[in-house]
């Protein structure tokens, strides 16, 4: 998935544009009302750490959830955007956009993998976006360069957050699971982030 935006590439087009220019383009890009953004591709260590977390999720047969990787397009129509998130779960049948069918309208948890340059936008108007969406549960961003993420739960109408850091684990009520977050960090090539000394 794409970890970081690139800025906008055009304005004040319609949906129908974008989804001729998001078939064509080798970007992934994102529509902001009117605002098309391309998205550039991840680091190695960005990548990494999207497939462990896909990974961690998948072997579940309590709920019936799925993990679905980077590229899945999350709709929000209340405000006529369309996301791409890093990780995507979903619960039950997807529901899908009225505008654009290959778009999803019910995560019921959303990951960000932040990088330096997508940072602010992933903790500032992403959130504000995904906060729209009445089916989301809980939004995690995980931190690329350090161990450690940040948790926000829905509760009722507010937000709880919850910061979790190295030998903690990630609790995702809504999935009833818990992941160790150094879990995250350690793939089949190693340790992506060292340990604190």
């Amino acid at each position: 998935m794409a970890g970081e935006t690139a800025g906008d590439a055009a304005h004040d087009l319609s949906y129908e544009q974008y989804l001729a220019l998001a078939e064509s383009a080798e970007d992934w890009l994102e529509y902001h009302d009117g605002i098309i953004v391309a998205m550039v591709a991840p680091s190695p260590e960005h990548a990494r750490i999207v497939a462990q977390l896909v990974r961690l999720l998948s072997p579940r047969e309590a709920r019936p959830c799925a993990a679905l990787p980077a590229g899945l397009k999350v709709r929000v129509e209340a405000t006529n955007r369309t996301l791409l998130p890093d990780v995507t779960v979903v619960c039950g049948s997807l529901e899908r956009s009225v505008v654009d069918p290959q778009a999803i309208t019910n995560p019921v948890v959303v990951f960000e993998v932040l990088s330096p340059s997508t940072e602010d936008y992933d903790l500032g108007p992403k959130f504000h976006q995904y906060r729209r969406l009445a089916s989301l549960r809980e939004y995690v961003v995980i931190a690329q360069e350090r161990r450690f993420a940040s948790i926000s739960r829905r509760a009722g109408d507010l937000w709880a957050f919850e910061d979790v850091g190295p030998g903690d684990e990630l609790r995702l009520p809504s999935l009833e699971l818990q992941l160790p977050l150094d879990a995250l960090y350690r793939d089949a090539l190693g340790e992506i982030v060292p340990r604190a000394r």
